[in-house]
């Protein structure tokens, strides 16, 4: 997203920040913001988000052709969603953090007009997935939003929950506008794990020991090139030397919100050092859901006044 920039700033005095900040915010390679997670565990679901959302100003610098993106971060946004009477359900999302070119609001924003398109009878999980997925892109095409996006720059939603009956939850991926329609995660009978997405270099390098580079680094210093398109059988197999050795199935549901406001706080800590987009911020919201209570928040930011404690 854009918003007019301020005719105040001037640039052509300070050539060496000029380029720097060129260098890592062109706008050709604006990175995933926010860092979202879902945690498929055998006592239960866990759903988390950093608060942060990011909106950038085109700033035209002077002499240069490519205008600089010049990035303003909110650090109260919400990004994980409880759904008025569906208790057995929940969201976080990640990625592009608004709708609207003109006007850009977040996808909480909308969350009140969401929960008045649904019934009140409990819904399984992939049929809430498809309601939710069916209204952001509504929303999104008529808001005048691109119906092509480059890779990172889509709305992503993962959905988990409860279906009535079942032992164990399901988690779902929803990516606006590229791939709407809902992809169930972990879905084999006895998988649990972790799904996560945004700013997600330092998670990725965390629990499987590199991230989506490391592989063609080693490639490109080796001079072996990728062979057959497909998954990179290097990239793989660095995943599965390692990786963190994580018992994911035996996991109580405490030691997963745990392992979860780790990861994302890891994440905000480490890029304050970072000469980089700092996308991840903010409060660290975290929500449980169970076969038994439902969605029940663990930890959530507040409105708070001038001498509240946050």
């Amino acid at each position: 997203m854009c918003v007019d920039s301020n005719d105040s700033v001037v640039w052509g005095s300070e050539l060496r920040r000029e380029l720097l900040l060129t260098e890592i915010v062109r706008k050709d390679s604006v990175p995933t913001m926010s860092l979202a997670i879902a945690f498929k565990g055998p006592e239960g679901i866990v759903l988390a988000a950093d608060s942060r959302v990011t909106l950038s100003a085109a700033i035209q610098i002077p002499g240069q052709a490519q205008s600089l993106l010049l990035p303003a971060t909110f650090d109260n946004a919400t990004k994980l969603f409880k759904i008025r009477n569906h208790k057995f359900v929940g969201a976080v999302t990640y990625g592009n953090a608004a709708i609207g070119l003109q006007q850009p609001r977040t996808a909480h924003s909308f969350l009140p007009e969401f929960e008045a398109t649904l019934a009140a009878e409990r819904m399984q999980v992939r049929v809430f997935a498809e309601r939710l997925s069916q209204f952001f892109l509504e929303k999104w095409i008529s808001s005048g939003m691109p119906s092509a996006v480059p890779a990172g720059q889509d709305m992503v939603f993962l959905v988990g929950g409860y279906d009535e009956g079942s032992p164990y939850g399901c988690v779902f991926e929803v990516v606006i506008p590229s791939r709407p329609a809902p992809v169930e995660q972990m879905n084999q009978p006895g998988s649990f794990g972790i799904v996560w997405g945004g700013q997600k270099e330092i998670t990725e390098r965390l629990l499987n020991g590199g991230d989506q580079k490391t592989a063609q680094v080693a490639r490109e210093f080796l001079h072996v090139p990728l062979g057959a398109a497909g998954p990179d059988p290097l990239a793989e197999e660095l995943k599965r030397k390692l990786s963190a050795k994580i018992p994911w199935q035996f996991l109580p549901l405490q030691d997963c919100v745990d392992l979860s406001i780790f990861l994302i706080k890891t994440t905000v800590t480490l890029q304050r050092w970072l000469v980089d987009v700092r996308g991840v911020g903010g409060h660290i919201d975290v929500a449980t859901i169970t076969p038994t209570d439902g969605f029940v928040e663990v930890q959530r930011k507040k409105i708070v006044g001038e001498f509240s404690n946050k």
